[in-house]
């Protein structure tokens, strides 16, 4: 094993280790310290962001633009109807090096800041546990050699960020938005699990090397005719916008909101809301296989920026505005990769997740700030009109703000078409299998159903 790949083992091992050791502490009920947690984690970032680097320096000291490391095949079937390998590979390029040192940076930057606006939290570690996930799933997603890996990467970053929207559990709201973003997760990662087969069944492994072309990104040539890379393409966009947040999917983003501000940040401003694009730059060649996918990725994007422009500009608090500006320059960077750039897409993704992380982080004291403002100039800060007004009528406009104030009426469209036929639907067939064990058992075969979920405490009289 080459220098290279030993440093490339250390980007993975690192944060893997980090989860172990919080986990393994929490399972065997001995909890780190405060101070503890906070070095194992400042460790294991600095430690997977130097391997990182050193791999980008030698990367350009010897030009080489590849450094795939292989952790040994696990599954290999051959059968000359359906052949299967399924092996661990890690690729080093010049997507994957920015984008994983682009994760430490950010995590490291929101590990430090958390250990202080969570300090003396009662979920402090349980907040790190979760934030180890999310830098392994980022980290794995990154670096992912192949399609496997990838969904691994992916699914833990998005049941890390679920559990995150629900910090809060002891109120209702968090653990409901927790609950509608993990079932957009769900609907993304179904559509990201069939594209998954689907390449397996076109080629019979999920090596991005066999799938994208062996040449280094974004070089690759597609091995698959325009009407395959179409269907596939169009699943793993479903995957990338329910990721990503992009229309119809848009619903969530506002209510992640819930979490705590340094989860929001380097989450839905920063890391995970980016994830999306970085899929749709991963699997480029696929798009340059099929110009009409690269037509519908345009539309998508640009649909979905003007739709965070309108929403955005109404809404009342900061982080609900900062996640739809997140949410426009998002849809601008998938139309970038749709027109059939790479390198101006990925600069994008880097410089805004930097802004974006910055913003959220300074939100919860902008308000305060604010009126400090005010109160030493001694008036309300001046805001220009905006021309929009004077070019627009005012009964459109009150129409147009109608419709973002109510955010573009997707949840409820979605509620009423999608989410309420698919309950009814299982309503009834559970309703026909409690008659048919009824009939069989000649008894009430749901006596759960009359349980109360929770058993009253008796009261101080009783007790006594």
């Amino acid at each position: 094993m080459t220098f290279a790949q030993l440093l490339g083992l250390g980007v993975v091992v690192f944060p893997s280790l980090l989860l172990a050791i919080l986990g393994v502490a929490a399972l065997i009920g001995r909890p780190l310290s405060e101070q503890a947690i906070s070095r194992c984690t400042q460790i294991a970032v600095v430690a997977g962001l130097l391997c990182a680097v050193l791999i980008l320096g030698w990367m350009l000291t010897t030009g080489e633009r590849n450094v795939p490391v292989e952790v040994g095949d696990w599954v290999v079937v051959h059968d000359p109807q359906v052949p299967f390998h399924f092996h661990l590979k890690f690729v080093f390029d010049r997507l994957s090096v920015p984008f994983v040192i682009l994760s430490f940076v950010l995590t490291g930057t929101i590990g430090a800041f958390a250990n202080q606006y969570l300090h003396r939290e009662p979920g402090y570690g349980r907040f790190f546990i979760l934030y180890a996930i999310f830098l392994v799933g980022m980290v794995l997603a990154a670096v992912a050699g192949t399609i496997e890996v990838l969904f691994l990467g992916w699914e833990l970053v998005g049941l890390s960020s679920a559990l995150l929207v629900a910090y809060f559990h002891e109120r209702e709201a968090p653990v409901i938005n927790g609950q509608r973003v993990w079932s957009v997760y769900r609907v993304a990662d179904a559509a990201f699990l069939i594209a998954a087969v689907t390449l397996h069944h076109l080629t019979g492994e999920g090596d991005f090397s066999k799938l994208m072309g062996s040449e280094p990104w974004p070089d690759g040539v597609a091995a698959m005719t325009s009407q395959q890379a179409l269907f596939v393409g169009i699943l793993l966009l479903i995957a990338a916008a329910g990721k990503s947040a992009l229309i119809p999917f848009s619903g969530w983003l506002p209510r992640a909101m819930e979490g705590p501000t340094p989860s929001s940040a380097v989450f839905y401003g920063a890391l995970s809301v980016h994830l999306g694009t970085f899929l749709l730059l991963r699997v480029g060649p696929v798009l340059n296989a099929s110009p009409a996918l690269s037509a519908v990725v345009v539309i998508l994007g640009f649909s979905s920026a003007i739709y965070g422009v309108l929403v955005g500009r109404v809404q009342s608090d900061v982080k609900t505005a900062l996640a739809f500006a997140s949410l426009t320059q998002v849809g601008i960077i998938t139309a970038e990769i749709g027109l059939g750039f790479r390198y101006i897409p990925l600069i994008h993704i880097i410089g805004h997740a930097c802004l974006r992380t910055l913003q959220l982080v300074r939100a919860p004291t902008l308000l305060h700030d604010y009126h400090l403002l005010e109160n030493a100039i001694g008036d309300h800060l001046h805001a220009e009109p905006s021309p929009w007004e004077r070019m627009i009528s005012p009964r459109l406009r009150i129409a147009i703000y109608r419709f973002a104030i109510e955010r573009g009426y997707l949840d409820a469209l979605i509620d009423e078409f999608i989410t309420r036929p698919f309950v009814q639907t299982f309503r009834f067939c559970d309703g026909l299998e409690r008659r048919w064990t009824d009939f069989l058992t000649g008894t009430d075969s749901r006596e759960s159903d009359s349980v109360p979920a929770v058993v009253p405490e008796p009261a101080g009289d009783e007790l006594a």
